[in-house]
Order: structure tokens, then C-alpha cells, then sequence
């Protein structure tokens, strides 16, 4: 089987470089729009229209899991049934795949880590998504692409790349960094709009994912983003930190921005703070 370049130059993938790539054959364009409490609005959205042969991956149906009792509110699906979805979406071993969303990068991030979780790296987000695509006036269709047949897609997972939360637990122990990229408001515990208890998981240092972009919308330069991870919480080579969120999506933001800075080798916690309070005996901090 051919194989796909084995890594794309970089993490990220700009409006010019897209466009030029688009009429070349081994691409697929991947419209993650999403809006949490919304999930039906990014499939309305893809079709009120998207990037040309752009197809709708979501994330509730194509990049989680069943919710259970234990899970926080977006699992993760095993390698094998992933891998399955992603040959069913077209997505084989030998195709590079680009992945957008509104703006932000923080839902297209999630299927960026997760393909590279199964040992596909040559993926890449669009740096500033369907907003710079569009502000651009670059263009747009509403056409639905023809059916993707099948694919191949064998996983080589990873499994170091996420922890659970007795990880998460010995690695604080251990004075390893865990950065929680939720809002400050939300990680201080003055405000919760999503799960049953405020705070965070003590121990964690906060770094809003939206932190990691400039004015514009797009991610600051490599050495930009270095210096904040280095700043906030102690991150450089070969002492990447652990990363998360409510839920294990934004997070996958965190993670993308440490690769774009030069700083590979963050883990996941997937579960994050909705998986995290599921257990009573786990401690929570909030501000006081």
C-alpha cells in the first residue's frame, strides 16, 4: 500500500497552502464545525456551505464514543472502531487529510491528535478555519461531494499519547505539569456551564486554549507559543505536559499548539474534568 507522506511540514496548514492543494489528488478536506448544547449546528452549517469536496465529520457521531455512567462527556471510541470510521469516511493510510472548523482550530484539533493517536501523521488544521477561508473570499460550495468509497486504514496506535486519571494522579505526584485549557472562569469554579461541579483537578495550572492565538484568529508563531507554554507551565523539550479540558476536545488545541511550538510528546487526559468528578473521591480546587 502506498503510504502518505509520513508527516505533514507542519501542524498547521494555511489558506494559500490549502487552496493550491485542493485540485491535487490524495487530499481530504475535513469540515469539523461543531457548537457544544448544538450538536445538529455543524452539520447545518457544512451545508449552508463549506471549503469545496470538504466532507462533515462530526464530533459527537464520527470522533466519540458512547457516553456511560464512567465517561466523561466525550470518550474516546477504541482504535479499531475509529479506524473503521475513517475507512468508512475515505480516509486511508496513503491520504493526507486537512481538517477545519469556524475559526478557532479547537474541533478540528481533536480529529488532528486523534489521527495521529492511530499513527497517521500526515494531517494538518487549517490556521484560522472557515472564518480566514471565507474572509479571504476564497471559495465556497454547497454541493454534497460524491460518496467516499472505502478505504484502508490500518491503525498503529499509540497509547502513549492519552492517560487516564490514575495517570494523571501519579504524574502530579511526580511534579509533572497538567494544563487545563478551559476558560478562567470555568477553571477557577465561578462558573460551570457544562458539567455538574466547578473547579479543577488541584495541582493543574490553567492556560486558556484561546490564549494560544493572535488577533487575527490564528495561531501565533511558533517561538510566540514556546515562550507562553515555557512561561505557564514550564514546557519545553522533552518536558511536554499533560493536557486537558471539560472534556478531552479543546485540549487536542493545547496538545497542536505545543507541536507547532517545537515542543512534541504532550499526553491527553481524555476523560478530563467530566470524566474527573464522575468519582466523588476525587479532589477538586476552586478559587477563593
Amino acid at each position: 500500500m502506498r503510504r502518505a507522506e509520513k508527516r505533514l511540514r507542519t501542524p498547521l496548514i494555511s489558506t494559500r497552502e490549502l487552496a493550491a492543494a485542493l485540485p491535487e489528488a490524495g487530499w481530504f478536506v475535513a469540515d469539523c464545525r461543531f457548537e457544544l448544547g448544538q450538536p445538529d449546528a455543524g452539520l447545518a452549517a457544512w451545508r449552508a456551505g463549506h471549503i469545496p469536496g470538504a466532507v462533515h465529520v462530526d464530533l459527537e457521531r464520527d470522533l466519540s464514543a458512547p457516553v456511560t455512567a464512567a465517561t466523561g462527556r466525550h470518550p474516546l471510541p477504541s482504535p479499531a472502531v475509529f479506524a473503521a470510521r475513517l475507512a468508512r469516511l475515505g480516509i486511508g493510510n496513503d491520504i493526507r487529510v486537512a481538517c477545519y472548523d469556524a475559526g478557532s482550530g479547537a474541533f478540528a484539533a481533536r480529529l488532528w491528535w486523534m489521527l495521529r493517536w492511530l499513527g497517521h501523521d500526515a494531517v494538518a488544521v487549517l490556521d484560522g478555519g472557515f472564518a480566514a477561508w471565507t474572509a479571504e473570499g476564497r471559495p465556497v460550495s454547497m454541493d454534497e461531494p460524491a460518496p467516499q468509497r472505502a478505504a484502508a486504514f490500518i491503525p498503529q496506535p499509540r497509547p502513549g499519547m492519552v492517560v487516564v486519571a490514575a495517570d494523571v494522579s501519579a504524574a502530579l505526584r511526580r511534579g509533572e505539569a497538567l494544563v487545563d485549557v478551559r476558560g478562567a472562569e470555568r477553571f477557577a469554579g465561578k462558573s460551570e456551564p457544562l458539567d455538574a461541579v466547578a473547579g479543577h483537578v488541584p495541582g493543574a495550572v490553567n492556560l486558556p486554549y484561546l490564549e494560544n492565538l493572535d488577533a487575527t484568529g490564528r495561531f501565533r508563531a511558533p517561538s510566540e507559543l514556546a515562550a507562553l507554554w515555557r512561561a505557564r507551565a514550564g514546557a519545553e523539550a522533552g518536558r511536554a505536559p499533560i493536557c486537558m479540558c471539560g472534556s478531552g476536545v479543546t485540549a487536542c488545541h493545547g496538545l497542536l499548539a505545543l507541536e507547532a511550538a517545537g515542543v512534541p510528546g504532550g499526553r491527553l487526559y481524555a476523560g478530563s474534568w467530566s470524566e474527573w468528578i464522575r468519582d466523588p473521591s476525587r479532589p477538586v480546587a476552586r478559587a477563593t
